[in-house]
């Protein structure tokens, strides 16, 4: 049987609008939308809700970041059962950074670079088994970052 070009397109068309419904539920299902939409701190945990320290999660970040605008950071956890990881930047306009859906079976490792408008904690918050785990650690930042 032979097609047209537009009867193609319309299938074709067709095939990308259904293939994005589920790329956009699942980009709601790893970012919180009341936490990303949060303007300070607080705001994010009362979305997230509460984390409790935990030492079985490893945030790497530069002591000092000369460039706020790139900060790298890298969180592994040795939590059983990691499903998400976030970053949360404390005094950013928007505190959260970055949200990371772990794969059942995957290593819970994740690696990105952040903008920090100032020197202040950097959180790796850690989802898994329905609780919230959390660490922290100070960046000292000297050029500006979301601020300028």
């Amino acid at each position: 049987m032979k097609r047209s070009r537009r009867s193609f397109l319309k299938l074709a068309g067709t095939a990308v609008a259904l293939s994005m419904v589920p790329l956009k539920l699942l980009a709601d299902f790893v970012r919180p939308k009341e936490a990303m939409a949060a303007t300070d701190f607080d705001g994010v945990f009362a979305s997230l809700g509460n984390a409790q320290d935990s030492d079985k999660i490893m945030l790497e970040t530069p002591d000092i970041a000369e460039n706020g605008a790139v900060v790298p950071v890298a969180v592994t956890s040795s939590i059983a059962g990691t499903s998400k990881i976030y970053i949360v930047v404390e005094k950013n306009p928007n505190p959260l950074a970055a949200a990371f859906m772990i794969p059942e079976g995957s290593e819970a490792f994740v690696q990105t670079r952040v903008k920090v408008a100032q020197t202040c904690p950097i959180y790796a918050v850690v989802e898994a088994g329905g609780k919230l785990y959390k660490t922290g650690r100070e960046t000292k930042v000297t050029l500006g970052g979301c601020g300028g």
